[in-house]
């Protein structure tokens, strides 16, 4: 499958995966939609995107508000036209703390992780119908796989991503649209640079979106990478809880009980 002269929409374009994804798809010919919460971040990327000679249009909004997000696609959609690639990148990771517990923060998850994908697709998904074609793609991750101690609640909002991505994978499998769930390991972006442990086999956004966008080429229905973490993932799926517990109970944060 090729890019060129394609329209993709990229949400949390700003920065990290989203703003690699952007750049390489543009460099292929496509015609990029960015939408993030940093206006000043993304007309910067649409002026290295426009200089190289390809079309780049901008809007502003928290994909956790639905309202925002689906005029912001509107917005887009007014400029380059009808999306052939959704590229719905958008989210944030926070820990899960017990004492205090943050409910707040668990929310702001499910809103932007799960929601935000939900809301992206309900942008684009009636006209890709109506046209029968088009290409839905989300970013969830490889903690997606295993309910870690201290991560609980991002690993389940990225779960969820997995789940809602399949179900809808099957269901449009005779109506001429591609659904990819990509699930990264460790990538250097801002979201994984305030990490104070070692993250290993750790991937350049750039190496990252090179390769994401060989398996949206490829109609990938699940790309997990890199393959050392995947692995890595199902070895720990079959481990018991106390081995997990005690590889990772320095990085949760919270204080062992006192028989422990």
């Amino acid at each position: 499958m090729s890019f060129a002269n394609q329209v993709a929409v990229i949400t949390g374009a700003s920065s990290g995966i989203g703003w690699a994804v952007a750049r390489e798809l543009a460099s292929r010919g496509c015609h990029v939609g960015l939408i993030a919460r940093r206006a000043d971040r993304l007309e910067a990327l649409a002026e290295q995107i426009r200089a190289a000679g390809r079309k780049a249009a901008t809007a502003v909004a928290d994909v956790g508000d639905r309202a925002q997000t689906l005029a912001a696609f509107a917005a887009i959609r007014e400029q380059l036209g009808p999306v052939d690639l959704l590229f719905a990148n958008a989210g944030i990771g926070l820990p899960t703390p017990l004492e205090p517990m943050s409910t707040p923060q668990v929310e702001a998850m499910f809103r932007i992780n799960t929601l935000g994908v939900v809301y992206s697709i309900e942008a684009v998904l009636p006209e890709m119908l109506q046209r029968g074609r088009g290409h839905l793609a989300a970013v969830s991750s490889l903690a997606s796989y295993k309910g870690m101690p201290g991560e609980s609640a991002y690993c389940a909002s990225k779960a969820a991503v997995n789940v809602y991505m399949e179900g809808l994978r099957i269901q449009l499998r005779p109506r001429g649209i591609y659904v990819t769930t990509v699930c990264p390991g460790f990538v250097d972006t801002p979201m994984t640079q305030v990490n104070e442990f070692k993250m290993p086999w750790l991937w350049s956004a750039d190496k990252a979106a090179r390769k994401i966008l060989r398996a949206l080429e490829r109609r990938r229905k699940v790309y997990n990478f890199p393959w050392q973490t995947t692995l890595l993932m199902k070895v720990t799926c079959w481990m018991p809880d106390w081995i997990v517990y005690r590889a990772l109970r320095d990085k949760t944060g919270d204080r062992p009980p006192p028989s422990a």
